[in-house]
């Protein structure tokens, strides 16, 4: 089987790919006209319907890693791909509707605060804001890149263009409209990008079905062919149960706001009744969409023989074989959609970390940023967000990104615990004894479990530490320490409590209101440093 070139895109599908990257920037321009200042581009000034936020959440979750690395693991082992990935999001983000999606909310509807972590320098101190920002930033820079990089390998395999140009081109069009149109341009392309995956994974899923009716292969039958042979069973090869546990934790809080781009879509509502609300859509979504998408991956050993040991090209592989043109352009157009929602998504995060948290304590200009300036400011650093991921993808040859998925995997949720523990924990009442040494503790002891487990200790393992125990150990870590510490040395101030209280209550109307004030503020982040 040859290396497919740009012959297997014609014209049609040209068109419905330029047709979409115009439509991403229309709405761009679009929403332009509804951010007047940086509460609006970050948090959409807590004017987004809850059915939107709740598209939004679950749209930014994805990225072509979908349609490389796990389907890459349904090609390889089957069914695990939804059970230790997909399901476990879905019950994340169903406990934190009720856990935290109200809590962030209060964040911006009674504390007035435009970034997930801006809360941090009241709860804890200065050091845990800016130790937790840093790492975040960091991190997301890297957890980008390797989407850029699933996107780019998508797109190589389809047009025919080298890797660096396919970033270039998908990192471009993002930068466009979510710079002008801030979080209110992520949420309407998201919309847009939902109805998209929508069409297309649906015929991709008649495709298969049709193909596998032509080889007499019926709907369920298939599973007792050889080439799927315990590709039914849930829990197979490094996918177990301790690895499905750990991912629960994980996900529970990365995709309630430890990750940060999902928090702001539960601070873009207008209450926290919403946000409740629209964390639940997300939780319904993640439980049902899928499973029509991960049906013709289950499907794909049937159907192509994957090129790569990994298996990360036979969805890709299976699309240009199986979708006549315009469909095919239909396809790759929704894997672009996944990959810039949540790449735009992360962008704008990042973004209000930068702005609100880092700059102000790096400078004093910053600390005096009117509406206007703070604006500019948030594009700028919206842009290079993305350049430097951009710049880190393009390293994709290297060892580092050979195998994206344990970027996504290892990485990522190997590395989101220590830093979201604190954040995420200190809105609860029960941690309340939990302060600054508790939070940096964990934050530093968690990190260095990371290191530890994934490499010295993974070198002089035979066989090296098994993937469940890498990404896990991390955050029990930071857990334990978190807790523990707490209760060994107490550090819950007054100050620090009324902090919890307020965004553990609505309290009275007029509290939760934000003044002309409160609206001025958000303008010059961290004055009183």
């Amino acid at each position: 089987m040859t290396t497919p070139t740009i012959e297997h895109m014609n014209s049609l599908d040209w068109a419905v790919l330029i047709g979409y990257f115009g439509v991403m920037v229309a709405i761009g321009v679009w929403s332009h006209k509804r951010v007047d200042d940086v509460s609006d581009f970050f948090t959409a000034g807590g004017k987004m319907p809850w059915w939107l936020s709740g598209i939004s959440h679950h749209m930014s979750g994805y990225s072509a890693v979908m349609f490389t690395g796990y389907a890459g693991i349904a090609y390889t082992y089957g069914v695990t791909s939804f059970v230790t990935w997909s399901f476990p999001i879905a019950l994340g983000i169903a406990i934190g509707s009720r856990l935290f999606a109200p809590r962030i909310n209060r964040l911006r509807s009674r504390l007035h605060v435009a970034s997930p972590l801006e809360y941090l320098k009241n709860r804890y101190n200065l050091s845990t804001q800016q130790a937790l920002a840093w790492s975040g930033m960091l991190l997301k820079i890297v957890d980008v890149a390797a989407k850029w990089a699933a996107i780019a390998t998508l797109l190589s395999v389809f047009t025919g263009v080298t890797l660096n140009q396919g970033i270039l081109i998908t990192g471009a069009i993002t930068a466009v409209y979510c710079t002008i149109g801030g979080l209110w341009a992520d949420a309407l392309t998201e919309l847009g990008q939902f109805v998209i995956q929508l069409l297309a994974g649906v015929s991709m899923f008649v495709a298969v079905v049709l193909k596998l009716n032509d080889k007499h292969i019926g709907f369920f039958d298939a599973w007792n062919q050889p080439a799927l042979h315990g590709h039914g069973k849930g829990l197979v090869g490094p996918y177990g149960t301790v690895f499905l546990l750990a991912f629960l934790f994980i996900k529970l809080f990365e995709y309630n706001g430890g990750m940060l781009n999902q928090a702001q879509r539960y601070m873009a509502t207008g209450s926290a009744r919403e946000a409740e609300r629209g964390a639940r859509l997300s939780a319904i979504l993640w439980l049902v969409w899928p499973v029509v998408l991960f049906f013709p991956m289950w499907m794909s050993p049937l159907l192509v023989h994957a090129q790569k040991p990994d298996g990360s090209d036979s969805y890709g592989l299976m699309t240009e074989q199986l979708l006549p043109h315009g469909l095919l352009g239909l396809v790759i157009v929704g894997f672009f959609s996944h990959t810039m929602a949540m790449c735009s998504s992360d962008a704008n995060a990042i973004s209000a970390v930068f702005t609100r948290d880092v700059a102000p304590v790096l400078s004093a200009r910053a600390r005096a940023w009117g509406q206007r300036s703070g604006l500019v400011a948030a594009r700028v650093t919206t842009v290079v967000f993305l350049g430097l991921s951009m710049a880190v993808a393009t390293q994709v040859d290297s060892p580092t990104f050979k195998d994206i998925i344990t970027v996504v995997i290892k990485w990522v949720a190997g590395l989101m615990g220590p830093i979201a523990i604190p954040m995420m924990l200190g809105l609860l009442r029960p941690f309340r004894r939990s302060g600054p040494t508790a939070a940096l503790t964990s934050w530093a002891a968690g990190l260095l479990a990371f290191w530890l487990v994934n490499y010295p200790i993974n070198w002089n393992v035979s066989g090296g530490v098994p993937l469940q125990y890498q990404v896990s150990v991390p955050l029990a870590v930071s857990l334990v320490l978190y807790i523990l510490i707490g209760y060994l040395k107490p550090e819950d101030t007054p100050e620090r409590l009324a902090i919890i209280e307020k965004v553990n209550t609505d309290g009275d109307a007029a509290a939760a209101v934000p003044t002309a004030a409160d609206d001025n503020a958000l303008g010059a982040p961290n004055q009183a440093l």
